[in-house]
C-alpha cells in the first residue's frame, strides 16, 4: 500500500498537489460529501422519528440513542464534537428519498441491509452495527404463547419495510391467515397496538422491546419467543463517494476494536499516552497515519471513544436498558457476531 502510494504521489508530483491545496498525506482522502459536510459546518443524519433506545429525543429535547451515538461518531471523526449533528427524524417510507436526494448526508436509522436497497436504491450499507430479527408483541391477557397461534389474528406493521415484506412471507410459508393493519409512522402503529386495534405488533425484536419498556406496565406485553427473519441493520450513505462510506464503515470497526482492546471511555487519554501494543497506537492515531488515509484526523477514534465509548459502552448506555442482550452482538471472541478487520 505504502508503495503504490508512493507511486501515485510520485506520478502526479509533490508540488501539483501542494499547489492544488491539497496536503499530500491527503492526496487520495478526497471526498465531496466531507467537504460539504465541512463547509456547512455540521453532519445531517437522518434517524427515526422517536424509538428508545435507537433515537428520539429526550425530555429537554436533546436526542439520545445507539444511531444517534454512532451519528455524533462520525461527526466528532469530521469536527471532533458530538454536537455538530443535525438530526432529521424519517418514517420509513421517508428514509431512503432522503439519502438519494441529499437531505442527509448519512442514514443511521435501524435499516436492514438487503441486496434491494444495496443495489437498487443507490446505497452503501458501511456495516452492521446491530444483528436484529422480527418478531411479534402481543397483550398478555391474550394469553398467546407462539407465532403460530395468531391464525386469524389481526397485526400491526409499518409499510415500505421489511417486517411488511417477511410477515406476508410468513404467513404464507406457514398457512397462517392475518388481517394486517398498516399504519406509516411509528407512533400511530404503536398507539393501534396500545388501543386493540390488533391483536399483536410486528417489527424487528429491538423495536419491540424499545415499544415495551416505554409502557406504564411492560409485563402486560409479551414478545413471543419466534424469529422469522434476519435484520442486519447498519448505516447507510449514498453510492459514489467512496472516501465518506469508508470514514463511516471504519468508525464501526473502530469502536469495536476499543472494545476488543480494552479501551474505553475512562482509560482512552491514558491508553493514548502509553499503550505500547501496535494495535491500540494505530487505532488511537499513534502510528500509521490511518486517519489521514479518510481524510480526517489521525486521533479520530481516540476523539470518538472520548467522546461516546467504545461499542460495548454505546450498546450498554443505550440498550441494556430495553432489556436486550448482546446476543449475537457480542464481539467474535465472546460467542458473537460482531467482528473487526485489522486496523492497520
Amino acid at each position: 500500500m505504502k508503495a503504490f502510494r508512493r507511486t501515485i504521489l510520485g506520478a502526479l508530483g509533490v508540488a501539483a498537489i501542494a499547489a492544488a491545496g491539497v496536503p499530500a498525506a491527503l492526496a487520495q482522502s478526497q471526498s465531496p460529501t466531507l467537504d460539504a459536510i465541512r463547509a456547512r459546518g455540521q453532519l445531517i443524519c437522518g434517524v427515526n422519528t422517536g424509538l428508545a433506545g435507537f433515537g428520539r429525543p429526550d425530555a429537554q429535547g436533546v436526542w439520545r440513542g445507539f444511531d444517534v451515538d454512532y451519528c455524533r461518531a462520525v461527526a466528532v471523526a469530521i469536527f471532533n464534537d458530538p454536537n455538530r449533528v443535525r438530526f432529521v427524524p424519517l418514517t420509513a417510507q421517508q428514509r431512503f428519498p432522503a439519502i438519494q436526494s441529499g437531505e442527509v448526508d448519512v442514514l443511521i436509522r435501524n435499516t436492514t441491509w438487503t441486496l434491494t436497497r444495496d443495489v437498487s436504491l443507490g446505497l452503501d450499507f458501511t456495516g452492521i452495527n446491530f444483528y436484529d430479527g422480527q418478531g411479534f408483541m402481543v397483550r398478555a391477557s391474550l394469553g398467546v404463547r407462539r407465532a403460530s397461534e395468531l391464525n386469524g389474528a389481526t397485526i400491526c406493521v409499518q409499510p415500505g419495510t421489511t417486517t411488511e415484506r417477511n410477515l406476508t412471507d410468513w404467513a404464507r410459508a406457514n398457512r397462517i391467515q392475518f388481517t394486517p393493519v398498516v399504519i406509516e409512522r411509528l407512533e400511530e402503529v404503536v398507539q393501534a397496538y396500545l388501543a386493540g386495534r390488533c391483536d399483536a405488533y410486528t417489527t424487528d425484536v429491538s423495536g419491540l422491546a424499545a415499544t415495551r419498556s416505554t409502557q406504564p406496565n411492560p409485563a402486560e406485553h409479551v414478545i413471543l419467543p419466534d424469529v422469522i427473519s434476519k435484520e442486519p441493520l447498519g448505516p447507510s450513505v449514498r453510492h459514489g463517494d467512496q472516501r465518506f462510506a469508508d470514514l463511516v464503515r471504519w468508525i464501526h470497526f473502530g469502536l469495536l476494536t476499543a472494545e476488543e482492546l480494552g479501551i474505553t471511555q475512562a482509560n482512552v487519554a491514558q491508553a493514548a499516552a502509553s499503550d505500547e501494543r501496535p494495535a491500540a497506537q494505530r487505532l488511537l492515531g499513534r502510528t500509521g497515519g490511518l486517519g489521514q488515509m479518510l481524510g480526517v484526523d489521525d486521533a479520530f477514534m481516540r476523539n470518538i471513544i472520548a467522546a461516546l465509548g467504545n461499542y460495548g459502552e454505546i450498546f450498554q448506555r443505550n440498550l441494556a436498558p430495553l432489556g436486550l442482550q448482546r446476543g449475537p452482538n457480542a464481539l467474535w471472541n465472546q460467542g458473537g457476531l460482531q467482528y473487526a478487520p485489522p486496523f492497520q
